[in-house]
């Protein structure tokens, strides 16, 4: 991989581990029930592409 691929896939996993802790956050502190299901939804599916993204890497 060239170091360009490198830092395109390094800034996708932080964003992945970002938007996987907002959604997690987010789930934990809203009020509306009918969203905490679909926000840990979202949380479980940014760590999934963070961890398809971390095995590209291996």
């Amino acid at each position: 991989m060239t170091p360009k691929e490198l830092l395109y896939i390094q800034d996708a996993l932080g964003h992945e581990q970002t938007l996987e802790k907002i959604c997690q956050f987010t789930s934990e502190q809203v009020t509306a029930q009918d969203l905490k299901p679909y926000l840990t939804q979202l949380a479980t599916k940014h760590k999934e592409i963070f961890n398809q993204f971390f095995q590209v890497l291996g």
